[in-house]
């Protein structure tokens, strides 16, 4: 790492980075939490007497950073909803646990078709001078879209290796908060965990940072007036900021 680094104190001592994606790389955390607000919010009004589903409340606390499947089951538990579970090919409807999770899917997948996605500025600023630094970066998702709108977005080239959803599945690693996700994409970038940092904005995923031993765990709150800061510090975050672009400002001076 060069002499005049760029980067945060915090940063200088790492060797690698590791990003979640939604959120945090891509501005495509508000397309999923209205996604999940429509799927959700048809199968509330089958069974009546239930407030609608919060994008913002309960996105963050029931769905963020976690596996389709494990999102529906979380959120519909903590409605007291005792859906059967499924299969993985049931139609999008609200029958079943696979059938709403398939319902986010399809009203994702539109919204994504009908108004693109975009990478955060912050986030890719801090990437290209990670690049300078030679420091390695990966992305880490539970979404299979993630390649797919990285590419997109014309940032896939700026990290080394990718964990989404697919990679996930083929390997059998389990979701957020645990740690596997993280491990594997350190494992592939060479690098210790203790030498690596992770950068998330769901608390299930700084705790699964924080559970896997990394070296530095930074949370990134964009939630309006920071009310997702003192949840991702009490999951395990070090540091929180609002957007990773900070980590170049704060790097200055």
């Amino acid at each position: 790492m060069s002499g005049t680094s760029p980067l945060a104190a915090c940063l200088r001592s790492l060797r690698a980075v590791v990003f979640d994606t939604d959120g945090v790389v891509i501005d495509s955390a508000r397309l999923h939490a209205a996604a999940w607000q429509g799927a959700f919010d048809a199968c509330l009004s089958t069974v009546g007497g239930q407030r609608p589903f919060d994008p913002v409340t309960d996105y963050l606390r029931h769905v963020d950073g976690r596996s389709r499947l494990d999102g529906a089951a979380g959120f519909l538990a903590s409605r007291g909803l005792d859906l059967p579970l499924g299969d993985p090919d049931d139609a999008p409807g609200t029958a079943t646990v696979w059938a709403v999770a398939a319902r986010k899917e399809e009203l994702f997948t539109a919204s994504v078709r009908a108004h693109g996605v975009a990478a955060w500025p912050g986030t890719v600023r801090l990437l290209h001078a990670l690049g300078r630094e030679r420091m390695p970066c990966a992305a880490v998702s539970a979404s299979r879209h993630a390649t797919e709108l990285m590419t997109a977005a014309g940032v896939i080239g700026l990290f080394r290796s990718v964990v989404d959803g697919n990679e996930a599945r083929r390997l059998g690693l389990p979701g957020k908060p645990d740690s596997a996700l993280f491990l594997e994409a350190a494992r592939r970038l060479g690098v210790p965990v203790r030498d690596a940092a992770v950068l998330e904005d769901a608390l299930a995923g700084v705790e699964a940072g924080r559970r896997g031993g990394f070296g530095l765990v930074v949370g990134v709150d964009r939630t309006a007036g920071g009310s997702n800061t003192a949840g991702l510090r009490r999951h395990g975050a070090d540091v929180v900021v609002t957007d990773p672009g900070e980590l170049l400002a704060l790097g200055r001076g």
